[in-house]
């Protein structure tokens, strides 16, 4: 299936349309039914060297929710990290940032686009990078410029994305199934068809020599790329 990147409807709308916020509250609930929040806190402990990370960005950011739900699986194991979360649109709010509080995290968040914020923070390094569902509505241009500037300044870098393939893409037509409204019903075939297979991203990194690369399946409907550093 040839990747076609689209426009996504919440995407177009004004952040606090109730279409997009009751879309981004059906990304909430697809990420839980795809694991998404178990995917990834693996993904972040498994590449964990002894001590815990001190500072974490994810691009792509939303509200903050999902990198919440990550904290809470990760269940204590990462004290006292101090987050960066990156989205165009301000959608972040006083409750998120105290749950995060809760859980020994400390969150900045930046609204900003992706790409523009990583070139205007080049000086700010990381030991983290991470995204979710996010990479999948850029170009391979955008993502090259992307990656580039991440393997400057993050150690790890974790990307979750839709994995795309007959299957995921035949689901994505059910999910107002599971309650989802028009706008997500629109976007989750899009993504699909947007997402990810083989070693795409991989094909994108731009040092091999320095970095070890992983790329896959994960779960029954995504796609996990991870970044290592080993020198």
């Amino acid at each position: 299936m040839q990747r076609i990147v689209q426009p996504e409807l919440l995407d177009e709308l004004p952040a606090r349309d109730p279409r997009a916020t009751r879309s981004r509250r059906d990304l909430l609930r697809l990420n839980r039914l795809m694991g998404h929040h178990r995917i990834m806190a693996e993904a972040l402990s498994k590449t964990c060297s002894n001590a815990a990370p001190k500072r974490l960005v994810e691009l792509g950011a939303g509200g903050g929710e999902f990198l919440l739900g990550v904290a809470r699986q990760l269940n204590g194991r990462w004290p006292n990290v101090a987050a960066t979360l990156v989205d165009r649109a301000e959608v972040f709010d006083a409750q998120t940032r105290d749950e995060f509080s809760t859980l020994g995290w400390k969150v900045n968040f930046a609204v900003a686009d992706a790409l523009t914020w990583l070139r205007d923070s080049q000086a700010e390094t990381c030991d983290y990078m991470v995204t979710n569902l996010f990479l999948h509505q850029c170009q391979d241009q955008d993502l090259a410029g992307i990656f580039s500037l991440a393997a400057n300044s993050a150690k790890v870098v974790i990307a979750l994305e839709p994995r795309r393939g007959f299957w995921p893409l035949l689901c994505s037509r059910f999910v107002g199934q599971v309650g989802c409204g028009a706008v997500t019903r629109h976007d989750a075939p899009v993504s699909v068809r947007a997402g990810f297979n083989g070693s795409e991203l991989s094909a994108l990194w731009p040092d091999k020599r320095n970095w070890e690369l992983s790329e896959g399946r994960a779960g029954l409907f995504s796609h996990l790329f991870i970044a290592r550093r080993i020198r």
